[in-house]
């Protein structure tokens, strides 16, 4: 059994989402944006230093420790400020005498120290509008199974946000993301890759804003280090083909795992079929904006569920959202009633709606067209997010 480098609490604050750049296009960063920015952190930053006691005096601290100790033994039956420099020199693997195969789950959840999260608000252009609320995202992908667990804090009131609807996406093994056909992902003549939901999926929060996803270990694609994408919406409405509509987008950001880990993973298969170049967390540009010159450390925090990484991992961190902030998140595809569409919207500063609808059922099943080569994400025209 191994272990991984645990902390309970990682903040996420948010800043202004920049325009979305097309694989080919440059990313526009105008001077108004990066003051936005900056005034986004320092407000989060105070609301964050308010929470810190807080949290313990309310239990969310001890709640989080007893939820994912019973998380980590379900899934196991089944199988602090600092830089960019620091966020890379710092293992998230706990590798030392205290730690064993007999340490208790309920030992390995008992932290609480805390760090701070930037997420430099970028939605990519792999988003899809309009999927579907379930948690379980796999769809018979094969890769690494990785348990994904969010809790969702507001930085103004220290308390869980009940009822936000986490949207979460992600490549799947070979760099492919579902639900898009388009330069820069995969074979552009798998059409039926527009039908395809795999690894995408929203899910609402608990009492204690926490919300939990079975879904895979990214793989990588040109340009970009492995990473999760996570979008928060509030004051939604369900339908009842199973998707959501309306409210606001309050949170837009990435997520991202220990550079040795991604080694190991991507020496298994099938990830070790993806012939693209590896970027490394270092070489990064997101990566970079989260951390650089910030008190942000945005790697999740994760444990092996088993002897080998094909038992799974569960990961974790806490998004510290500021409930008052609206972001439109840019899209091209829309996932509707009669499968996949291209339709491009969003990126304005406020939101205007949610998604479409859908037949309710879980599209295709895969779609992956293996490693995108010269033609795959990011191909030779620049880097997307």
């Amino acid at each position: 059994m191994r272990f991984t480098a645990l902390w309970n609490l990682c903040l996420v604050g948010m800043t202004i989402p920049f325009a979305l750049a097309h694989p080919g296009e440059h990313e526009k960063h105008d001077a108004r944006a990066e003051l936005m920015k900056r005034e986004f952190r320092k407000h989060t930053r105070r609301g964050l230093e308010k929470c810190a006691k807080r949290f313990e005096a309310n239990g969310l601290n001890a709640r989080a420790a007893v939820r994912r100790r019973s998380l980590y033994d379900l899934h196991r039956r089944q199988l602090v400020a600092r830089d960019t420099d620091d966020v890379l020199a710092t293992s998230h693997l706990v590798d030392d005498s205290s730690i064993t195969t007999d340490t208790s789950a309920d030992s390995l959840f008992s932290s609480s120290s805390t760090c701070v999260l930037n997420p430099e608000g970028e939605t990519g252009p792999f988003y899809v509008k309009g999927e579907l609320v379930r948690s379980d995202l796999q769809e018979g992908q094969e890769g690494v199974p990785v348990i994904f667990d969010v809790q969702f804090v507001d930085v103004n009131t220290c308390e869980g946000i009940e009822d936000l609807y986490a949207d979460i996406w992600n490549c799947n093994a070979t760099g492919v993301y579902s639900g898009v056909v388009s330069q820069g992902n995969g074979n552009t003549a798998d059409t039926s890759n527009i039908d395809a939901t795999f690894l995408r999926g929203i899910q609402p929060t608990d009492s204690d804003g926490v919300v939990s996803f079975n879904t895979l270990f990214p793989g990588h694609y040109s340009g970009r280090t492995t990473h999760h994408h996570i979008v928060a919406h509030l004051n939604v409405t369900v339908l009842a083909n199973g998707t959501i509509t309306g409210g606001t987008v309050a949170h837009i950001g990435q997520l991202f795992w220990d550079q040795d880990l991604i080694t190991e993973v991507e020496a298994t298969s099938p990830y070790s079929s993806n012939t693209v170049t590896l970027t490394t967390n270092a070489e990064d540009r997101v990566f970079s904006d989260e951390t650089e010159g910030t008190t942000s450390d945005p790697v999740l925090n994760y444990v092996w569920l088993g002897d080998s990484l094909s038992d799974g991992l569960l990961g974790w961190t806490t998004v510290a959202v500021d409930t008052s902030a609206t972001y439109d998140p840019n899209y091209s595809f829309v996932y509707t009633a009669s499968g996949g569409v291209a339709e491009s919207g969003g990126g304005t500063d406020s939101v205007s709606g949610g998604s479409t609808g859908s037949s309710g059922s879980t599209g295709g099943s895969g779609g992956s067209s293996g490693p995108g080569g010269s033609s795959g994400p990011g191909g030779s025209g620049g880097s997307p997010f």
